[in-house]
C-alpha cells in the first residue's frame, strides 16, 4: 500500500514539474481552434484538400469566419461551426492560425 502511494506521489509530482518545464502557456485560441484541427490541422496548414489557413494575417482569417457566420447557409459545415462562436472566439482563433508558421 505504502509502495502505491510513494509511486503514484512521485508520478503526480513528474507530471507537474513537466508541466512547468513547457515554459509559456498554450495561445488562448488553441482550444478553440482544436474543432478547426480535423481538417485544416493542428498547425493550419490542411492537408491539400482543406485551405490552408497558417500565416495568414488574423484579419483575413477573421474576416472569412464571419462572412460564414453571416451567410448562414444551412448545413453548410464551415457556417455551422462558426455560428457557434462569439466574435471574441472567432477573432482568438483567427489568431492562434494567423501565428502559425507557413
Amino acid at each position: 500500500m505504502k509502495r502505491t502511494i510513494v509511486i503514484t506521489l512521485a508520478a503526480l509530482g513528474a507530471a507537474a514539474a513537466s508541466a512547468q518545464q513547457t515554459g509559456t502557456p498554450p495561445h488562448p485560441g488553441r482550444l478553440l481552434a482544436s474543432n478547426c484541427f480535423q481538417c485544416h490541422g493542428t498547425d493550419g496548414r490542411g492537408d491539400g484538400t482543406f485551405e490552408r489557413l497558417a500565416g495568414k494575417s488574423a484579419s483575413e482569417i477573421y474576416g472569412e469566419l464571419r462572412e460564414m457566420k453571416a451567410e448562414n447557409k444551412r448545413g453548410e459545415i464551415m457556417t455551422i461551426h462558426a455560428l457557434g462562436y462569439t466574435d471574441a472566439q472567432l477573432r482568438s482563433i483567427a489568431d492562434y492560425f494567423s501565428k502559425q508558421k507557413r
